[in-house]
């Protein structure tokens, strides 16, 4: 098509020229016109061109069949229920059918297959408009097995109406089976050594109280031993601790808040005046919270406890309540803050900000997993927040009934 064009223009010129029409210095400035003009046509076509050929070419065996999804739903591991409004299975995958030993899934009723209250309760509150997350569901038709259950409704397209539900089984069996080991492994190893590092203690206690004489270096090495066996046994403690209050079950009462928080302010004062640091219990006399005032005060002394050794000297500890759909407890201090980076990981078991200090001022790094571990037998939980330079103040929030 260029050539053609430019042949044109080139044949007009010249016939022009021939007619004494065009000079000879024009016919240059024409012949430039039309090669341009003839490029860019050429290039215009061929875009179009190459626009044509980029365009996804759809084949008949591209398209996704009904038959692709039954098998890739057949081939997941985690089990799959769909039901509609009538609590009727009206879908399921393989992994699902063999949860159940009632019967084909398929349009049978969910309380045809299943006498499991976890499992019907979960599929209803979905029909219902409520997602359920996180239901344990246990069976033992073919041994016994752990599911993690979530069900989330199914609206109609278009509209807010629930058409159903559809839930999802994952198998856990095999992380329920670690965990119980993880545990009886650390509480038989702590409790072997809790026998050796009790002689430990005793014997350089004995030591200490009987070198009055002995050099300066006997002294410092016996005190050396007896810190870090101390610090050994306090680790234990605080596995062992850990290990039962993971399966706790909490005794909820109401508790005189300041009363609580006095006792703990009391026995903690020693410490505070060592740092020069001031405690302040500005909570109202005649709060009561819902909780267990055994591991409440638990809480509350570990962080009390962690704000006066994290302080700066001649700082201050602050320990207030709120009211709002839940108790909040707050605990601050005037410490030098928690960098940003570390305060999702606060809460993780033997987790340090600065490893060195936390050594020093004889911490296990187990008190703040304890404390998430018992907010979150209370039905609750416990959060932090932190400006450098400012200090850092921890949050424990608890369900305001006993229920």
């Amino acid at each position: 098509m260029t050539r053609v064009i430019l042949a044109l223009f080139i044949g007009a010129a010249a016939v022009m020229l021939g007619a004494g029409l065009l000079l000879p210095s024009q016919l240059l400035l024409v012949s430039g016109v039309a090669l341009m003009l003839g490029l860019g046509v050429g290039f215009g076509m061929r875009r179009k061109a190459g626009a044509r050929l980029s365009e996804p070419q759809i084949s008949d065996t591209q398209v996704l069949h009904p038959e692709l999804l039954d098998v890739a739903l057949n081939e997941m591991r985690e089990g799959v229920v769909v039901i509609d409004t009538d609590m009727r299975v009206v879908a399921s995958n393989r992994a699902a059918q063999t949860l159940f030993t009632k019967g084909d899934p398929k349009q049978s009723r969910l309380t045809e297959l299943t006498r499991n209250p976890a499992i019907y309760d979960a599929f209803l509150d979905a029909v219902q408009g409520t997602e359920r997350d996180g239901v344990r569901v246990e069976t033992y038709g073919s041994g016994h097995k752990i599911f993690d259950l979530r069900v989330v409704p199914l609206r109609a397209s278009g509209t807010t109406a629930i058409a159903g539900a559809i839930g999802v089984f994952f198998d856990i069996s095999r992380l329920e089976r670690l965990e119980i080991v993880r545990q009886e492994f650390l509480a038989n190893v702590s409790h072997e050594l809790r026998t050796p590092l009790t002689s430990i203690l005793a014997s350089a206690e004995t030591l200490e109280s009987s070198i009055n004489g002995n050099s300066d270096s006997d002294k410092k090495f016996l005190s050396i031993i007896h810190k870090n066996a101390a610090r050994m046994q306090r680790l234990i403690n605080d596995l062992l601790e850990l290990g039962a209050i993971e399966n706790v079950r909490v005794d909820v009462e109401p508790v005189r808040l300041f009363t609580l928080v006095e006792d703990i302010v009391s026995s903690l004062s020693v410490a505070a005046s060592e740092r020069k640091v001031t405690l302040k219990n500005l909570v109202a006399k005649d709060v009561e919270v819902f909780a267990d005032p055994h591991r409440l005060m638990q809480m509350l002394t570990n962080l009390i406890d962690n704000a006066i050794k994290f302080n700066r000297e001649s700082g201050t500890v602050t320990i207030d309540h709120e009211r709002d759909d839940v108790d909040i407890i707050h605990v601050a201090d005037t410490g030098e803050g928690i960098p940003g980076q570390h305060l999702d990981r606060l809460f993780e078991r033997f987790y340090r900000v600065d490893r060195a200090r936390s050594r020093h001022l004889g911490g296990t790094g187990l008190g703040l997993a304890i404390v998430k571990h018992l907010a979150r037998a209370h039905g609750g939980d416990v959060s932090v927040t932190s400006r450098l330079g400012e200090g850092s103040e921890f949050t424990i929030r608890l369900p305001r009934s006993s229920s």
